[in-house]
């Protein structure tokens, strides 16, 4: 059993616990919502604020089996949990959005 670093400060070895991702990454994120006009392009432009690279015609889209629904999977390029963290908040708060996982 190996003895943690002790040139370490407690909150980074548990920040550095934390975290299962090694950025920067392809990182995919799913976005649900209802249907509607405008919706792919309103979740697009949110993720292109937090990542400038993001190329749109990448997206994928998926209908419920109803037809109500809507599903985008976006990959992103992660650069860190700060920005995993804003996005999703930023999506998650956009009234067109149901889900964001």
């Amino acid at each position: 059993m190996s003895r943690p670093d002790s040139s370490a400060t407690p909150a980074s070895r548990a920040s550095n616990a934390d975290s299962l991702i090694d950025y920067p990454c392809q990182f995919p994120i799913k976005v649900m919502g209802h249907r509607a006009e405008g919706f792919v392009e309103a979740i697009t432009s949110i993720v292109l604020r937090f990542d400038p690279a993001f190329n749109p015609a990448s997206v994928e889209l998926r209908d419920s089996s109803t037809g109500k629904y809507r599903g985008i999977t976006l990959t992103i390029m992660a650069t860190s949990r700060q920005q995993l963290d804003d996005l999703y908040r930023a999506l998650s708060g956009h009234p067109m959005v149901k889900v964001v996982l």
